[in-house]
């Protein structure tokens, strides 16, 4: 019954975009929807979710600083108690950035792996690369639209079609459902719900299952979306900036895009949660609302480009080309 309601919202919803704002003549591109967005409709990113990553400066003496945001729950929970507490020992500082393949991942961590790990990290099943779909609120859930009411349905207007009547939702090739949640873009069976592996998400590195990582060995998607890993290993967080120091980086020499040699890591100065970081030199950022209407017209707009560029929209999209909008937050 519940699929039932939402397509009818969603056949509706055209007539919501039609009362939405719009450039004179031609249809605002994506970009334009998101500059425009008032204050309302961005949300801060907490300062404990937050990972910053300096790297030793470049060859020119350039500072090398990536930001990453950490999952929030319910997912990869006990993984994220372990990268904060590896981060509060500081355990980072001194490794390296060990692995680079073209197209797909660039891996950081202890090359040696003798590098002795704190001790109260906890053990975690692979059972939580997944969580009950029930765990999230009634309004993210599979079966709902990616945000609040009529407005949120707007964005899969024009994605409609016989073989997807739940337009952008259940176009997905990986997955029945796809939607955004809290600013993340997640897959679902009906059953359960879990993160998926865009461009710029991180992961756990781990062994064979049942070893599902500490924590302390990450990778960052560099290349296609590489969704075949989506449940088969732990996503816990996003670059949100600074992604061009690592996905730049010399390709790997060796097998599977590790360095052969020490020469060609890149050393890790620190690694601290940006809540350890002194207020004023702190990095600030927040994200497009996917419970906001201009979230709603940014998505129907990336896939249903009309403006000056675009001849013939596409009418329809991946989940991972509407990952919502990060911006920088003046200190």
């Amino acid at each position: 019954m519940k699929y039932t309601v939402l397509r009818a919202v969603a056949v509706s919803s055209a007539a919501t975009l039609a009362v939405l704002p719009r450039a004179a003549g031609v249809a605002q591109a994506p970009a334009e929807i998101v500059a425009a967005a008032p204050r309302s409709a961005w949300t801060p990113i907490p300062a404990d979710s937050l990972l910053v990553m300096d790297l030793a400066p470049n060859r020119a003496g350039k500072k090398r600083q990536i930001v990453i945001q950490l999952m929030p729950a319910p997912f990869a929970a006990g993984h994220i108690v372990n990268i904060k507490a590896l981060a509060r020992s500081h355990w980072w500082d001194g490794t390296s950035v060990n692995r680079v393949q073209d197209n797909y991942v660039v891996q950081w961590g202890d090359a040696t792996e003798k590098k002795a790990l704190p001790k109260d990290l906890v053990r975690v099943a692979d059972s939580e690369y997944v969580v009950a779909a029930g765990a999230l609120p009634a309004d993210a859930g599979p079966g709902a639209p990616s945000g609040k009411g009529a407005t949120a349905a707007a964005s899969i207007a024009g994605t409609i079609t016989p073989a997807a009547p739940d337009g952008w939702h259940d176009r997905d090739s990986y997955a029945p459902w796809v939607a955004v949640h809290a600013g993340w873009p997640i897959a679902s069976d009906r059953n359960s719900v879990w993160p998926v592996h865009c461009y710029g998400m991180v992961g756990v590195g781990r062994d064979l299952s049942p070893d599902t990582g500490t924590g302390a060995e990450l990778y960052v998607v560099i290349g296609q979306a590489p969704r075949q890993l989506d449940r088969n290993i732990a996503l816990v967080g996003r670059v949100i900036a600074g992604i061009e120091h690592l996905s730049a980086l010399p390709r790997g020499t060796g097998a599977l895009g590790f360095y052969k040699t020490a020469a060609e890591r890149t050393p890790i100065r620190s690694v601290r949660l940006a809540s350890e970081i002194p207020a004023a030199a702190r990095p600030r950022f927040e994200y497009l609302s996917d419970h906001s209407v201009e979230f709603a017209r940014y998505v129907a707009a990336r896939a249903n480009r009309k403006d000056a560029f675009y001849a013939r929209p596409a009418g329809a999209i991946d989940i991972c080309n509407i990952v919502p909008p990060v911006r920088v937050v003046a200190n």
